[in-house]
């Protein structure tokens, strides 16, 4: 599946993490028959499947889904993709933009591709710092670009509610391929997005 909004639910896995979901609020010392929280499981169940969507998502069928020769070879930017996506270490949420650009070698792709990529690999559990590579090499093997940047600045609730609670904190991560490993056609990109960023 490329990518599509999730319309129905797998009734199984909806039980399934219901029930896993009420069981986890009773042990956190809720009333789980409580007017406020009787669908709440349910609730969390179905979110969590759309939040992980990513898992049913193919990120070349994506970019293959949409893949067109042309012979333009000047760098293609996508900038303030936003993006949602769930800290594997404590599964709160982490939230920010990605900006990615690549230089064609004789093939581009749609533009919104780029952000569906983006949400294939940020629907799932996820660290930053994989996320950002997996970005990359999936646009650089599909394409084929001469080039492939990426950068993602993110806000981490792990980080802002939790532990050291640093709420102004972010984290900027980036990955570079090809000719954007060149200081020349790096700064370029970073000059290009340097607005965006904080």
């Amino acid at each position: 599946m490329a990518y599509k909004k999730i319309e129905q639910y797998d009734q199984d896995i909806t039980d399934g993490l219901k029930d896993h979901y009420a069981a986890s609020m009773k042990l956190l010392g809720e009333d789980v028959e409580r007017e406020g929280l009787l669908k709440t499981p349910e609730r969390v169940a179905k979110a969590m499947q759309f939040i992980t969507q990513g898992y049913q998502m193919d990120a070349r069928e994506i970019l293959n889904s949409a893949k067109f020769h042309e012979s333009y070879s000047e760098m293609v930017i996508v900038k303030d993709i936003e993006l949602y996506s769930l800290c594997e270490h404590h599964m709160l949420p982490f939230f920010g933009k990605a900006h990615i650009a690549y230089i064609p070698n004789g093939v581009i792709t749609g533009l919104s591709k780029i952000a569906r990529v983006v949400d294939c690999f940020s629907r799932r559990l996820q660290v930053q710092e994989r996320m950002t590579h997996q970005i990359l090499d999936v646009i650089q093997e599909t394409l084929n670009p001469l080039g492939v940047a990426v950068v993602i600045e993110a806000k981490h609730l792990c980080m802002m509610m939790r532990g050291v609670q640093k709420q102004n904190s972010s984290t900027t991560t980036s990955a570079f391929s090809g000719q954007f490993e060149h200081n020349e056609t790096r700064s370029e990109f970073l000059r290009l997005i340097a607005a965006d960023l904080h």
